[in-house]
């Protein structure tokens, strides 16, 4: 059989899957993608056995067929094409041939039907949601989920679903992040769902190339996800997420203001004579003046002092450098908004005049 193609038709959903392809696999069928050719459509499909991602392609083909290749041999192979290049990929027997120009690579194939597939229960829930939207709230909080915490539910994150909203939690148990968004569906759903990690940062990659609105479908252990071209399943983490509104800071805070850029660039700067594996940066408050303190066990030091609106009492107060940045790395705005308490007291950084967006920093203790 002999499938014909544009190479960049071929690249994109090739590269919109491989990243559910894991590197090291249990199972050598898992390292390859299955490809399934009907009525001129390519459909292309990667699992890790938690995380399925379907998408199709334009090809013109005679036919019907399923095969798998290796995902990270095709893709390499076709992002080294010049662009628009024709492909043409002939199927006999156990192989593959691909060819384009005077280039030919043979490339091992295994059965169709070896390849597994992630089956859902029937959803319980079903809800509509523009991309843009979703899209905003894994930006927006995503780097505050932990990595292989021992706490497996805190490997994710949280989406909740009530009348009027959608929020997005991340939490590693030394920040928070917490994003909303407007959900306008007449339908009484109250719900929480926690998604791995994979599974976020996977999502996140495909609605940046989606438009239009995302249609969700919930059951009670797994979320699937359709696009315009694609469909993305995955597990869902069974846990119980933290009661994360005991952790937003209350009490009589004083209100730093400051302008972003400003105070990103003085932290990166102050950052670089930290401790590297602590990160440790020293913050100390005064009326309309804010001193940044960072030293290392090399007995280097960094100093810097930058205005900002404040007019609460004097304190000093540590945070890891490293939180602090993530959150004005994704916070909208000129401005950024600090509510501090005391030096034992979790802060709450926002964007000014806003509060769709919300972040919990500990203090550190230097």
């Amino acid at each position: 059989m002999k499938i014909s193609a544009n190479r960049d038709d071929l690249l994109k959903p090739l590269q919109q899957i491989v990243g559910v392809v894991e590197r090291r696999q249990t199972l050598p069928i898992l390292a390859n993608v299955l490809i399934a050719v009907k009525d001129d459509r390519l459909s292309l499909t990667a699992t890790d056995l938690e995380v399925e991602l379907r998408t199709s392609a334009p090809v013109e083909c005679r036919g019907e067929t399923e095969f798998t290749l290796p995902a990270r041999k095709l893709m390499d192979i076709c992002k080294a094409l010049p662009e628009s290049a024709a492909i043409t990929l002939d199927i006999d027997g156990d192989k593959a041939v691909l060819r384009s120009g005077r280039g030919r690579y043979t490339l091992g194939m295994l059965p169709a039907q070896d390849y597994p597939s992630i089956e859902p229960p029937k959803a319980s829930e079903r809800f509509s949601l523009p991309v843009a939207a979703m899209k905003r709230l894994i930006d927006k909080t995503q780097f505050a989920m932990a990595q292989q915490d021992v706490r497996y539910y805190l490997n994710g994150l949280l989406l909740e679903i009530r009348p009027g909203r959608v929020r997005a939690v991340a939490t590693d148990g030394h920040r928070l992040a917490l994003c909303d968004a407007e959900f306008s569906a007449d339908t009484g759903m109250d719900l929480q769902i926690i998604l791995p990690r994979k599974a976020v940062i996977e999502l996140g990659r495909l609605l940046a190339d989606a438009e239009n609105a995302a249609e969700f479908e919930i059951s009670n252990s797994h979320l699937r996800v359709h696009l315009d071209q694609s469909s993305f399943t995955s597990k869902l983490i069974d846990g119980r997420f933290p009661d994360y509104e005991r952790v937003m800071p209350n009490g009589e805070a004083s209100m730093m203001l400051s302008d972003k850029d400003r105070l990103k660039q003085a932290l990166a700067r102050t950052a670089i004579l930290s401790n590297e594996k602590y990160r440790g940066i020293r913050f100390r408050l005064g009326k309309d003046l804010l001193h940044l303190q960072a030293h290392n066990p090399e007995q280097d030091e960094a100093e810097e002092e930058i205005e900002v609106d404040y007019d609460g009492a004097e304190m000093t107060i540590g945070f890891n450098v490293g939180y602090l940045l993530d959150v004005l790395g994704v916070l909208d705005g000129d401005q950024v908004q600090m509510a501090v308490i005391d030096s034992n007291s979790s802060s709450l950084v926002t964007q000014k005049g806003s509060t769709d967006c919300r972040y919990v920093v500990m203090p550190m203790r230097l």
